[in-house]
């Protein structure tokens, strides 16, 4: 098939072969995707994602003092605690009735948006573009990057770079250009973090109540130096990966099937605004929707809700294919929300962790990975929502709700425009991201570069906002409390790859249960007790297969694209097994494919 060629419609007597790539990540559990391939008609038939590591974060949590959640669940993670820290806070100032200073809400919020512009940067340029540099072209696609020498680069002017294959080799490991260039924006953004966080990427400074950061104007002016050398290489990032994906869909007719679902996204929410954000269970809703960045589920492009508190009673975790005792014949902990709502006994409040250690069966039970689903009272529905690998979710139900508008970021209803001051080299430029067509692997990977110039930013309206307040005397960050004796908190944050949420319950001063829920999670859920697979499973199983290789030599490429672009927490270790690759079943059945077409 040459680049320019569509797809054949007519389908094949199917060549089905069984390939594994396990593990694929080393955090929540080691990941693994095991799939069914049929080579004759070039997709994807079958696919399973299972973790085969037990973590217990909710089962040791119990008994110990809540103030100490922030920093024990921040080890859930390597490369996002702080993201759980933060949550866990958010958690614990509900349920001890807490509001922090304004320039602690500020120091916070600067933290978490350097860790989205150090975390999305390292991930997009040194793991994810190694799927669309040159080498990897070159070994998967050669005709496509025989195209890409050809192809103009339309936004040249902006990143330096002539053609498509050009920006492909800036990108190769190790030796590319942007590839180094982008580990020294890193280093330069990690700085920034630690400035407000004490140090990366366990915060030392991060508190219920409010922060330990000393605030003189040499922490906020050091913040805004580095974040200034890095603000160009934001605007050529997004130039080059809108060149690059759009080439993509050009040179590869039909590749927007690829990692394709239905739109189900989920957003909790980033970002508090200080003057508005008490807390309090009972004004959720108003302080959630002053977020910087808006929570939302979206079904199919429509905003169904922005209501923190609808969000969090529709939250239900099943079961199905993980091995797990169910727990709704157990007491439930919180039989209503503080506004009088019933919580259901599958929501995390309520649930109870029973591990039930057992062979993996992908016929029953084969992942450590619950299945969190969100509860769609419209239609019934236990909705597997996926996060979009972070940005496409936040960028989507921030760009419907319309309600951001800030001298940096404003949300147009239909789009996101994003405006950035001149750096170094390029001038003022404003960038708009727009709600795309699919929710697919190249919007989920295009999203990436525009939150990370969302997140430089609103880290420019923090920074002045916060040097405002240093500058009239108000530099308190850190409010009193006292632990109840009984009490209920939830917590709602984006980590860099998605929704997070914490939920606490506290009896006699101490965690009587609790429950962090991240985003691989929803993610890689397995299939629930309704056989729905979770959004791994959904977006590759279906998928069409582009590379050029066959089974022998195959690797695999569009299928790790895709688990890529959810961002499963620093995939750096891919392992594959294909066996010698030989053809399990070959089936000669006119109707086979009829599902799966």
């Amino acid at each position: 098939m040459t680049t320019t060629e569509a797809r054949p419609t007519g389908r094949k007597p199917p060549q089905l072969v069984d390939m594994s790539w396990d593990p694929i990540t080393r955090i929540i559990g080691n990941l693994g995707i095991y799939t069914k391939i049929d080579f004759a008609n070039r997709e994807v038939v079958e696919c399973h994602s299972t973790s085969s590591l037990f973590r217990g974060y909710s089962v040791f949590m119990k008994g110990k003092d809540p103030r100490d959640a922030g920093f024990i669940t921040s080890r859930i993670c390597g490369i996002c605690g702080d993201n759980h820290t933060t949550c866990s806070d958010y958690a614990q100032q509900m349920a001890y009735g807490v509001k922090p200073p304004r320039l602690a809400e500020h120091i916070v919020n600067l933290g978490e948006a350097a860790e989205y512009m150090f975390d999305h940067t390292i991930f997009q340029d040194n793991l994810v573009f190694v799927d669309f540099c040159e080498a990897m072209v070159k070994a998967t696609n050669p005709g496509v990057l025989a195209r890409a020498e050809r192809s103009d680069a339309p936004r040249g002017d902006i990143h330096g770079y002539r053609t498509i294959a050009d920006i492909m080799k800036a990108f190769n490991p190790f030796e590319g250009e942007v590839y180094k260039e982008a580990l020294k924006v890193s280093r330069v953004t990690r700085e920034m973090f630690c400035l407000m966080e004490g140090r990366h990427v366990h915060p030392s400074t991060l508190y219920p109540g409010g922060v330990g950061t000393l605030p003189q104007p040499t922490v906020f002016t050091d913040y805004l130096s580095r974040l200034m050398r890095v603000i160009d290489f934001v605007k050529k990032a997004v130039a080059m990966n809108d060149d690059v994906f759009d080439f993509f869909y050009e040179a590869l007719p039909g590749y927007e099937e690829v990692g394709n679902r239905r739109i189900l996204l989920g957003c909790w929410g980033a970002f508090q605004n200080p003057d508005v954000v008490d807390y309090r269970y009972e004004t959720m809703n108003t302080w959630g929707k002053a977020m910087y960045v808006t929570p939302g589920i979206v079904v199919d492009g429509e905003l169904v809700t922005n209501n923190l508190v609808d969000i969090n009673l529709g939250l239900r975790i099943m079961l199905g294919s993980s091995y797990y005792e169910d727990w709704v014949g157990e007491q439930p902990f919180v039989t209503h929300d503080p506004l009088g709502n019933p919580v259901d006994m599958r929501h995390p409040w309520n649930q109870t962790t029973v591990p039930v250690p057992q062979k993996r069966d992908f016929d029953d039970k084969y992942s450590w990975v619950m299945s969190p689903r969100w509860y769609d009272a419209r239609s019934g529905d236990h909705l597997a929502l996926d996060t979009g690998g972070g940005p496409l979710a936040r960028l989507w139900s921030t760009a419907l709700s319309g309600l951001v508008d800030t001298p940096y970021i404003k949300s147009t209803g239909h789009s996101v425009r994003i405006s950035l001051p001149k750096g170094e080299s390029l001038p003022e430029t404003t960038l708009e991201w727009r709600i795309p067509k699919w929710s697919n692997t190249i919007e989920r990977d295009r999203a990436r570069p525009y939150f990370v110039a969302y997140a430089a930013a609103m880290a420019l309206q923090f920074l002045e906002e916060a040097m405002g307040l240093v500058r009239d005397g108000d530099t308190k960050v850190f409010e009193n409390f006292e632990v109840p004796d009984e009490a209920i908190g939830c917590g709602f944050h984006e980590a860099v790859r998605g929704v997070l949420s914490h939920h606490l319950v506290i009896k006699d001063k101490k965690i009587a249960n609790y429950h962090p829920y991240p985003p691989t999670p929803w993610n890689a859920s397995p299939r629930d007790k309704f056989g729905t697979p979770g959004p791994y499973e959904d977006a590759v199983q279906g998928q069409p297969i582009f590379e050029e290789n066959g089974p022998d030599d195959f690797k695999g490429v569009d299928i790790m694209r895709t688990v890529r672009s959810f961002d499963p927490c620093l995939p750096c270790g891919v392992h594959m097994y294909v066996g010698k690759g030989k053809t399990l079943t070959t089936l000669h059945s006119p109707t086979y494919g009829a599902n799966h077409g």
